[in-house]
């Protein structure tokens, strides 16, 4: 059977040799692409079939693994009597031989960060200890020397969720990963694991902090118990990292860092004028009085981005000092939105001398000015 077979194929194979040779190069295209088929459809059969063995193992071992943490760790007597450090686990159900195996102990680590979401306080605590004396520490540390991603990226989010520390030589590189999840997790990481100083990673930072990073390191920094909060103007002074600097103006203004504001104000020299706009904007935010001359001063030579943020800036300051400078450009600017933001500054001073303007605003101005008043003296707009 094998020589008639053999024999079969080199007769094709010599049929081959005689036909033209576009059909010969035809004939080849075609035969990789039945086998590339065949191989995309066996990964994702492959795929499919691993999926559906772990989901099997996961539904038959999850029930005993959450009766382990439920005995131990919900139900055990000693809590809230002793000191969670001191309470020691029963040996005889962690000693369980299914506790050894890999895949077991990769779903004891994802139910007890389960678990840890939803209890805080000493039952949170336990949970920890229980991850710890389990050995789980060192499973996840083990997936950060992989060189998969997924991989690192899930390590760091375990040992984070259990609040263990990270050494600086193992996370501040992946601070700087050229994979942009990874770096958003490791940054994340650093913030709420470091207790000395959770923002070096800025020192170091030469990739950029992404709109949707910001975001996220805001909601970790501001909801972060007991974070230690630096003077951000030193970032502001000395990064080369634009992005850095423009997330730093953002937390000076959020935490009202009015020792950064000569730091703020050397920007309004930087050439880029996107980085000039967040400075005045960080301004305006921290009242910065002492700006503000200088703020009117550079107007007319600023793009309408920046000038439309000086304008803001001024309401926000409202010294009344330049009342007279928004009165102009609300009157005589043909741009609708400098216009509205000169009206809305006005309104902002909330003074006895801004109303007198309004006032009069609304009697010698012409309709459109007047419904741009209106809009703006409305509460329920902001």
């Amino acid at each position: 059977m094998w020589k008639d077979l053999s024999d079969l194929l080199w007769q094709a194979y010599e049929q081959f040799g005689f036909l033209p040779l576009f059909i010969q190069i035809a004939l080849i295209f075609i035969g990789l692409a039945i086998l590339a088929t065949l191989v995309a459809y066996g990964s994702i059969l492959f795929r499919r079939w691993q999926g559906y063995v772990y989901e099997k193992r996961v539904n038959f071992i999850t029930p005993k693994i959450e009766d382990m943490i439920t005995e131990q760790v919900l139900l055990n007597e000693q809590l809230g009597s002793v000191p969670v450090d001191d309470i020691e686990f029963d040996p005889v159900p962690l000693s369980d031989k299914i506790y050894k195996k890999p895949w077991v102990r990769q779903i004891v680590i994802d139910v007890l960060i389960q678990y840890r979401k939803n209890f805080r306080g000493e039952v949170g605590d336990l949970l920890r200890k229980l991850y710890i004396d389990m050995g789980l520490p060192k499973d996840s540390f083990d997936k950060m020397k992989t060189l998969k991603w997924e991989r690192k990226i899930k390590a760091v989010m375990e040992l984070t969720q259990m609040d263990i520390p990270i050494s600086d030589v193992t996370i501040l590189p992946l601070t700087n990963s050229q994979n942009p999840s990874l770096r958003a997790a490791a940054r994340n990481a650093y913030i709420q694991l470091s207790k000395n100083d959770p923002f070096k990673f800025f020192d170091i930072a030469t990739e950029p902090l992404l709109p949707w990073d910001q975001l996220d390191m805001f909601r970790i920094i501001t909801t972060t118990k007991d974070i230690q909060i630096p003077n951000f103007s030193r970032w502001v002074s000395y990064s080369t990292n634009k992005s850095v600097v423009s997330f730093c103006l953002k937390l000076i203004a959020h935490y009202d860092q009015k020792s950064a504001i000569p730091a703020v104000m050397d920007l309004l020299n930087n050439k880029d004028h996107y980085f000039r706009a967040d400075a005045i904007t960080c301004l305006g935010k921290l009242s910065a009085e002492m700006a503000e001359v200088r703020l009117v001063k550079i107007y007319d030579h600023q793009p309408l981005i920046c000038q439309i943020e000086i304008l803001r800036a001024v309401g926000q300051i409202a010294s009344g000092k330049y009342l007279e400078f928004l009165k102009h450009e609300f009157s005589y600017s043909s741009n609708f939105d400098i216009r509205m933001n000169a009206a809305r500054a006005i309104i902002n001073h909330d003074s006895d001398e801004s109303r007198v303007i309004v006032n009069e605003l609304m009697n010698t101005t012409y309709e459109e000015n007047r419904i741009i008043i209106k809009h703006c003296l409305n509460p329920l707009i902001k």
